[in-house]
């Protein structure tokens, strides 16, 4: 009986401590758990993340302080041409992300008593960080940016054309890195709100570009006109003498614009017809003439001899440059000659003395008649200028008129204006002084036989020498 009382005494003092035991198991259990529940009051459960980041254990305000730490840490760079950087910092411009109290609104829906089911379970909550940042801290610093300085700028230009070495030859366009600050200052608001972290200008075009490459067709265009310009080859011929223009002269005539407009200098082109004019032109000149008598005079004055054309040649020429052309071409004149050099009156031509009072007439070198004549009147204004002319034209039987005469003859060879040659059938005598007071208003009278044969020969154009 006594060892019955003892089994069933035993039985009791097990029950006992095994109720005991899950009583103190339960009361650890629930310190803990009441202790885990008062530290997750205001901090994350286990397994919370925002944005991908684990914020287990972390109250809000170790969230906010983290991400304040993050975004003042936010470093946005610039890449530059060169292997140039720099940089925009996030403290300098009070750049913030803002969440707007939505973690305190994710921490409020973690009861602090249901921190076992974030044991069991991961939540990853997506929040939209607010950019914040001062406008007037980030013009400035834009404004500051080394790349704005104008020691650190190099200015894009289009590509050149240049004459080297008897050609044109283009020369490679200028880059440069000058920045188009309103494109950057829009990239770069751009990329702090959206948090990005790098900038490179190359990429985004914000490069101030040259006009023209030497892709470009207007730059092409244009090598292919001056090439063709400087090749022409215009030889201007003067008898047996050659005046050649080509490439050499030609570049310094042709002007290119900021466009690649090709141009030739009209001046330039005129410049130089006028220095072969004055090279070549006997218009006007003073000439050394043998006459006659065996004497050498200088005869100046009249209108004979060579005269370019100065509007027309340099048209003429611009055109030919135009062309390309390679050609032998004489002047465009405005009034030619028989021949070239010194003795451009050639061998045809009337001599007329005024000293003497005589008159030859050669043809190819032949005289074919010389006679007395009578010029104009020495002691009034009708006396014959001395000079070289040209005949205008001939005529038979015409009426010579003037102030209060009119005067018929069978030969008319006008070569200074009203002034020319004819026969004098009322005169009985020729030569000798009779001009000096009894002259005529300025025409060369001469013996009908005279004029008759100078007439049978004489053409248009006929050098006519007059001289004292």
């Amino acid at each position: 009986m006594e060892i019955k009382d003892q089994q069933v005494e035993k039985s009791v003092n097990i029950k006992k401590r095994i109720i005991i035991g899950i009583i103190i198991s339960i009361s650890i259990l629930l310190i803990i758990y009441l202790s885990t529940s008062l530290y997750f009051m205001k901090r994350f459960y286990f397994g919370t993340k925002i944005n991908g980041v684990s914020v287990t254990g972390k109250t809000t305000e170790d969230i906010q302080a983290d991400i304040l730490a993050e975004s003042e840490a936010y470093i946005l760079k610039l890449k530059q041409r060169g292997n140039i950087e720099e940089n925009i910092n996030g403290r300098d411009i009070e750049y913030k992300y803002n969440l707007e109290n939505k973690i305190e609104d994710l921490k409020d829906n973690q009861s602090a008593f249901g921190w076992i089911y974030g044991v069991f379970n991961t939540s990853d909550y997506k929040l939209e960080k607010k950019v914040s940042y001062n406008d007037e801290l980030l013009k400035k610093k834009f404004r500051s940016l080394n790349c704005f300085k104008n020691d650190n700028i190099i200015k894009p230009e289009s590509a050149k054309i240049e004459y080297e070495n008897k050609e044109y030859v283009i020369k490679e366009e200028i880059q440069g890195n000058k920045v188009n600050k309103d494109i950057l200052y829009k990239k770069v608001k751009e990329a702090l709100n959206n948090k990005v972290d790098e900038i490179n200008l190359e990429e985004i075009e914000c490069y101030e570009k040259p006009k023209y490459t030497v892709a470009s067709k207007e730059v092409v265009n244009a090598k292919n006109t001056l090439d063709k310009y400087i090749g022409s080859v215009i030889t201007h011929k003067f008898g047996d003498n050659k005046e050649v223009l080509n490439g050499d002269s030609i570049h310094n005539w042709l002007h290119i614009d900021n466009n690649f407009k090709v141009s030739i200098d009209e001046e330039k082109a005129r410049e130089y017809v006028n220095s072969l004019s004055i090279k070549y032109d006997t218009y006007g000149a003073t000439r050394n003439f043998k006459t006659s008598i065996g004497t050498t005079v200088n005869v100046s004055g009249g209108d004979y001899g060579w005269l370019i054309n100065y509007s027309e040649e340099t048209e003429a020429l611009i055109n030919a440059i135009k062309d390309g052309k390679k050609e032998e071409r004489q002047p465009i004149y405005a009034q030619t000659a028989v021949a070239y050099g010194a003795n451009d009156f050639g061998n045809t031509y009337v001599e007329i003395n005024l000293t003497t009072q005589h008159i030859w007439f050669y043809n190819d070198g032949v005289l074919i008649t010389e006679g007395p004549m009578v010029s104009g009147n020495a002691d009034s204004k009708h006396a014959t200028p001395p000079g070289i002319y040209s005949l205008t034209y001939k005529e038979k039987n015409a009426t010579l008129r003037g102030e209060n005469y009119a005067a018929p003859v069978s030969y008319w060879m006008p070569f200074n204006g009203d002034i020319g040659i004819h026969d004098a059938t009322w005169r009985s005598k020729f030569g000798g002084q009779i001009y000096i007071t009894d002259g005529s208003h300025g025409c060369i009278n001469t013996p009908y036989d005279v004029a008759s044969k100078i007439f049978e020969y004489i053409t248009q154009g006929t050098p006519v020498i007059c001289y004292f």
